[in-house]
């Protein structure tokens, strides 16, 4: 397998930008997303996110360079690692989508698209025996991955999970919350000599049948009648929140976007993003009567010649 700066295409005295800029290429290419008919782009995916872990964290890729840790971040130790091998995905038995891994976080990314192997084994709990007289390290992170519905998610409504040790919590989504979101619980890891390793959350927002979102923003297209947009005047609207009025203006078109404030994702710094409401005027096939109007009717002026024919 190749090292990890070639996983990436990249030199090995990459800057930080370079490294960041070439998994983001890589990564919307291979996304398991993109490329549901080839699960070697998953593995690919998964390759490149380890890469990508380790080569991001400053100590981490210092100690690669140095050959202290193999491509997956396990240190080589001269006498056999004793850290366990990685745990693949289990159901937990409470909030549904909830899974974890015993194991750090490389395959826990990629395992949210369905990916496999490539990541990151396990945090070691005993480091080096005691030699160097170094203080004890604390246990195994433990890695979890959580699918969390659309309007939840924009709501930042509670998540009732529970963990691999059967403690129940409810999860506070943070502002800015997104697929790929990292939530760390301290204490709630593997038990070591030098305490618990942390919990380690990861977010999966599932995409909506109808709502697509736009950074902060959520996007709708709303049908509309004919002769509501001839006339305009209230319609009901689906928010993540539930559904409101919008007041759709007299004689409008389609493709026409209409912005309701707040009804978006909340932001990091506070605020909370809107809902643009894009309208599309449904026009009935086969209506005798509509056709009749129309062949009667004489539209004034040329709806094209903005646009030079």
């Amino acid at each position: 397998m190749a090292d990890l700066y070639s996983r990436l295409g990249i030199a090995r005295g990459a800057d930080d930008a370079t490294i960041k800029k070439a998994y983001r290429k890589l990564a919307k290419e291979l996304h398991p997303d993109r490329n549901q008919d080839n699960p070697k782009a998953a593995e690919r995916f998964a390759e490149i996110t380890t890469a990508y872990d380790l080569l991001s964290d400053k100590d981490k890729r210092a100690q690669y360079d140095r050959g202290e840790i193999d491509d997956n971040g396990n240190p080589k130790m001269p006498f056999g690692y004793g850290g366990g091998g990685q745990g693949g995905f289990r159901q937990s038995h409470g909030g549904g989508g909830f899974e974890f891994q015993e194991g750090d976080l490389g395959d826990i990314f990629s395992g949210i698209f369905g990916g496999g192997g490539g990541g990151r084994a396990r945090r070691p709990g005993g480091g080096f025996g005691g030699f160097g007289g170094g203080r004890p390290q604390k246990g195994a992170d433990v890695g979890y991955r959580l699918q969390v519905a659309f309007e939840e998610a924009a709501a930042l409504k509670p998540q009732r999970v529970t963990l691999s040790s059967g403690k129940t919590i409810d999860l506070k989504l943070p502002p800015g919350v997104d697929t790929g979101t990292q939530m760390r619980l301290s204490g709630q890891g593997e038990e070591g000599p030098g305490g618990k390793g942390d919990a380690i959350v990861t977010i999966e927002v599932r995409p909506h049948r109808f709502f697509k979102r736009d950074g902060d923003d959520v996007r709708l297209d709303l049908p509309i009648s004919l002769v509501e947009a001839v006339k305009g005047g209230p319609v009901k609207v689906p928010t993540v929140e539930g559904a409101v009025m919008l007041t759709v203006p007299a004689g409008a078109s389609s493709g026409k976007t209409l912005r309701l404030k707040g009804r978006g994702f909340h932001k990091k710094g506070g605020a909370r993003g809107d809902q643009l409401v894009t309208l599309i005027i449904d026009i009935p096939a086969n209506d005798a009567a509509l056709k009749a109007f129309v062949e009667s009717w004489q539209s004034p002026g040329n709806p094209r010649a903005s646009l030079g024919v």
